[in-house]
């Protein structure tokens, strides 16, 4: 005997296949026969039938637009959840938690990803915080159409994991090819770059290679193109790395190694000195920060770099002693 659907039952099914809808284009872009084939399995699961799911799923889509849902197709193109207009209940602290996110990436120079999440949570003025005050000062604003698309395409390369190639400025303006290998986008200090091994290029101090020389930062604002993909795959698993061991010591010498590259090798009992043993990808961002705390912080090995880090501090202070004349 046929099972006669009531009212209710009807409703929840077209809610749920929506509802189902809208879940599958979130995740992607989909194709008319993929979300045919998958809601379709979706209904067999919950035991509904599943004919003229083609008709089914043009009709439900219209709904969903007149509802305020923009999905985009076209023919041979597949359906894109382009903007949901799906309310979103948040309780106060999730709006405040959802407003401090959107206020730090406005100030870090993605003022598209603030601006989603404004539109997400609805959020006003009200909900800004005023007890929260950052100055990241990004060099760009890294939602502007054509950084965007770079930082798309650079994410499309570390996908492939397949070698590419970037024409890049410098900060002279001098324009330069490099051939990348293993890569990934990295924030430091509110500037996003293209971390990333570079193989052909012939390190200076270190003969054993790969080393940590041949790892570069690339501003993403100065990357003018990103090229396609090659068929070579990339070389390396990890980025290679050089092991330094150095010391903080007055007001740092009870610092606690908080860094996941990081481990404690010996400290003071009175709480003078404390020995960090380190794993750096990026020599240029670690002189950086040790120079930033001043004789409270010494390298100890490699030699080397003891020896290029207390040149630097001699330079710094001739030119000090220079401008006292």
């Amino acid at each position: 005997m046929k099972k006669t659907l009531s009212k209710n039952d009807n409703n929840y099914n077209q809610l749920a296949f929506a509802l189902e809808i809208l879940k599958l284009l979130a995740e992607k872009p989909r194709k008319r026969e993929e979300i045919a084939t998958l809601v379709s399995d979706f209904l067999e699961q919950h035991e509904k039938s599943a004919e003229d799911i083609l008709q089914k799923l043009t009709r439900t889509i219209r709904r969903l637009r007149e509802c305020g849902f923009e999905i985009r197709s076209a023919p041979n193109r597949p359906y894109e959840l382009v903007e949901s207009s799906f309310p979103v209940i948040l309780t106060r602290e999730q709006r405040q938690a959802l407003a401090l996110s959107a206020y730090f990436l406005s100030d870090m120079g993605f003022s598209a990803q603030a601006s989603q999440i404004t539109r997400i949570g609805k959020l006003t003025e009200a909900d800004l915080p005023t007890d929260v005050k950052v100055n990241f000062s990004p060099p760009v604003d890294y939602s502007e159409d054509r950084l965007e698309e770079t930082v798309r395409s650079l994410q499309e390369r570390l996908q492939q994991q397949c070698r590419y190639t970037i024409r890049y400025r410098s900060s002279k303006g001098n324009e330069q090819n490099w051939d990348c290998d293993r890569s990934e986008l990295r924030l430091h200090n509110g500037v996003l770059y293209l971390f990333a091994f570079i193989p052909d290029f012939s390190p200076r101090l270190i003969e054993k290679r790969p080393n940590v020389e041949q790892n570069f930062a690339f501003r993403v604002d100065r990357i003018l193109t990103v090229r396609a993909a090659s068929t070579t795959p990339w070389s390396l698993f990890h980025f290679p790395t050089l092991e330094i061991r150095y010391r903080m010591s007055g007001a740092l010498g009870t610092y606690q190694p908080r860094r996941a590259h990081e481990r404690e090798s010996r400290r003071d009992e009175d709480g003078n000195w404390v020995e960090i043993i380190t794993q750096e990808d990026y020599l240029f961002w670690f002189r950086q920060r040790i120079l930033q705390y001043g004789s409270n912080a010494q390298i100890l090995e490699p030699k080397w770099l003891v020896q290029q880090i207390a040149q630097e501090l001699q330079q710094a202070s001739a030119v000090y002693g220079i401008e006292r004349d």
